[in-house]
């Protein structure tokens, strides 16, 4: 495999800081859609929902508007377990997907890659492959609060083994082709999920008695278990924010619900199997048997419980408030008809998750080892073909 090697700022046609903006509209100021590091993971499977709208000075802001295959660094945000330097590539898909006009956020900034020189897939996934291996700590720095990346500073040291252009087009197909299996999946699983509260919305909407919410089911406090005390294993621990690690023994079993309880205040996950919620979060019981799991997860998702903050100095959910809120309850026959058809949409959602799981471990073991020209690409993609 022919190669060259080049400094990775010489690899950029253009790069500039993000930019903020404010949060309402006043003259000479124009509304862009800010992508924050945050949103990185989210906007790279497509979804756009969660990026903010500001905005932003009509004088600049042109030179700041991204195009088809700029890539996003994070420039600052990092922490003491996580560095900074996390990328994604915005496809045309994804600026198609905006209303409007779309920038990076002031925490990051975008790189334009020369794609006369070489592939701007490739060195997005060059980047994904520095991150994963922790090269990216070498150039993080933390003065004050805030960590940052120290991107001159690596621009300008970082060289780039670059394969010939062939070669690089097809590495970035084949775990590009992974990424979109995944994506895939996760709009299925996101539409199964839509399906099952919109069945859930028509049994309570044709219900004839009513409750308050803490007739029909209990949010029980979850169990500290700081990482220090987890032992990795095959059980989810579920902190306010989802899945935060594994531990080797279940606090509870399945199928049960987790609500947030500081922090992401309001969140609720489902899980299938045995599962451990900490003291962020609230863990439900249903009372009686009145409703089954499956409908109070759908019930709680619609309740808007992210809204139901309480008073005090740190944010929590209300336990009070939420479990007062006056519901429908369906009758039996009911719920155990919307029971079935929901089993089958967590069955079905189940399998492609699980499906994710083996493809995002195939793409990063394949990550490094195309990357280093370990194995070629013509073997890597036959690997491929039998997952997608």
């Amino acid at each position: 495999m022919s190669e060259s090697e080049m400094v990775f700022r010489d690899l950029l046609s253009e790069t500039k800081d993000g930019d903020w903006g404010v949060g309402e509209p006043t003259p000479g100021n124009a509304p862009v859609h800010v992508i924050r590091g945050t949103d990185f993971s989210e906007v790279s499977r497509g979804r756009i929902g969660g990026v903010p709208l500001r905005f932003l000075s009509e004088k600049t802001m042109g030179r700041r508007l991204l195009r088809a295959n700029d890539i996003l660094i994070e420039t600052a945000g990092g922490s003491r377990e996580r560095p900074t330097g996390r990328s994604v590539l915005v496809s045309q898909d994804v600026l198609d997907a905006f209303p409007g006009d779309v920038t990076c956020a002031s925490f990051a900034r975008f790189l334009r890659v020369d794609s006369d020189v070489v592939s701007p897939r490739f060195i997005y996934w060059h980047l994904q492959h520095l991150y994963a291996r922790g090269d990216m700590w070498m150039h993080q720095v933390q003065h004050t609060g805030v960590a940052r990346f120290q991107f001159t500073r690596f621009s300008q040291t970082h060289k780039v083994q670059l394969p010939v252009r062939a070669e690089q087009e097809a590495v970035a197909d084949v775990l590009g082709a992974l990424d979109e299996k995944i994506a895939v999946n996760e709009r299925i699983v996101a539409a199964a999920m839509e399906l099952g509260a919109a069945k859930a919305a028509q049994v309570s909407a044709s219900a004839m008695e009513s409750a308050v919410l803490g007739d029909i089911l209990e949010l029980k406090y979850g169990k500290s278990l700081p990482a220090a005390r987890r032992v990795a294993g095959e059980i989810p621990v579920f902190g306010s924010g989802g899945i935060s690690g594994t531990h080797i023994e279940a606090l509870l079993e399945g199928p049960g619900i987790v609500v947030g309880r500081k922090g992401t205040v309001g969140s609720v996950y489902w899980s299938e199997g045995g599962f451990f919620p900490i003291d962020t979060t609230f863990y439900v019981v249903c009372r009686g048997g009145g409703v089954s799991m499956e409908y109070a997860y759908f019930l709680l998702k619609g309740l808007g419980l992210e809204e139901m903050n309480s008073d005090s100095a740190v944010p929590g959910l209300n336990r009070d408030r939420a479990l007062s809120v006056r519901i429908k309850v369906p009758d039996a026959h009911s719920i155990q008809r919307f029971t079935v058809e929901a089993r089958e949409l967590f069955a079905m959602s189940r399998v492609r998750e699980q499906e994710n799981q083996t493809l995002a471990t195939l793409r990063d073991t394949l990550l490094p080892q195309l990357m280093s020209g370990r194995i070629r690409v013509k073997d890597a993609e036959k690997i491929v073909e039998d997952h997608v």
